[in-house]
């Protein structure tokens, strides 16, 4: 299976049994202007936090790679916060690095977000391009039983 197909199948099992996106409930706090997305959607017991660069409300974080990669983790946890959820409610995490050379790097990063027994599943790839010249961008998928 090719990794579109895999993450379309991926997102319709995680939204199996929704009416609709009438259902959904979009996260918008703080999204600065010009983003045209939803910081995060809830789908049922799922939420989808977008892809996080480095970013505060000035554009990049000056500091390089590893100040990009520990806030845009920041990030992640401010909205998951945002929507009542924790960095444990994490179980994916897809991580886009402009240089993978620098994979360990923000392994070293990562791991400090999460509990050693509850590291989510990941996925992460070399892309040319992230959006604002970024050198690293995150996105998660949370599990959040409706009650």
């Amino acid at each position: 299976m090719t990794y579109p197909r895999l993450i379309a199948a991926l997102l319709l099992s995680a939204c199996a049994g929704l009416a609709g996106a009438a259902d959904a409930q979009f996260y918008n706090q703080g999204n600065p202007p010009g983003r045209p997305f939803s910081q995060a959607v809830r789908a049922g017991d799922f939420v989808f936090v977008s892809g996080q660069l480095g970013t505060d409300d000035k554009g990049l974080v000056p500091g390089g790679f590893e100040a990009q990669s520990r806030k845009a983790m920041d990030n992640i946890a401010t909205i998951l916060r945002g929507v009542g959820l924790g960095m444990d409610n994490v179980v994916k995490c897809t991580v886009m690095i402009a240089d993978m050379g620098k994979w360990a790097d923000f392994n070293k990063v990562y791991i400090t977000y999460f509990k050693p027994d509850r590291l989510p599943a990941r996925s992460a790839l070399g892309a040319n391009g992230l959006a604002l010249g970024g050198e690293i961008e995150v996105e998660c998928m949370a599990y959040a039983p409706l009650k």
